[in-house]
């Protein structure tokens, strides 16, 4: 079975050929267009991650901002949740950090997407910009009132 048809069919068995052709050293017999491919996508992946975590902690500050009655410990745990998680994201791929400010602000929209659906409050009463620099919603004291 070629390269290309065992990574289409076989995923799984794709990597570990590809990964026991690379120590070898045997770069030639080596599927290099679809490495190539795999390792852009996981850049890909972690930026992704980044993006995800960043909307939930904005969200769970949202709410907690926006709903001060109804909040919860599981609110606070999400919030330290992911400012560490976070934190140790960007530890782990320092290049990301260039792209958290405009990332900041388009996570920032879907945050209100979503804090609008999981609230009930009308999308008008939320900014319409983050509020908030990167170094205030990683703060540990950081609590919006």
């Amino acid at each position: 079975m070629s390269n290309a048809q065992l990574h289409d069919d076989d995923f799984y068995a794709w990597t570990h050929e590809q990964a026991e052709l690379l120590r070898a050293g045997k770069f030639a017999d080596a599927d290099i267009e679809h490495i190539a491919q795999e390792i852009e996508s996981m850049g890909k992946t972690e930026k992704r991650e980044l993006v995800s975590r960043l909307r939930v902690l904005m969200l769970h500050l949202l709410k907690w901002r926006f709903q001060p009655m109804k909040r919860t410990a599981s609110w606070e745990a999400s919030i330290r949740v992911q400012r560490m998680d976070l934190s140790d994201h960007l530890r782990d791929n320092p290049s990301l950090k260039p792209l958290v400010p405009d990332v900041l602000q388009r996570t920032f929209r879907g945050a209100v997407i979503e804090a609008v659906a999981e609230t009930g409050l009308p999308h008008a009463m939320f900014p319409h910009e983050c509020p908030w620099t990167f170094d205030e919603i990683m703060a540990e004291e950081f609590w919006p009132e």
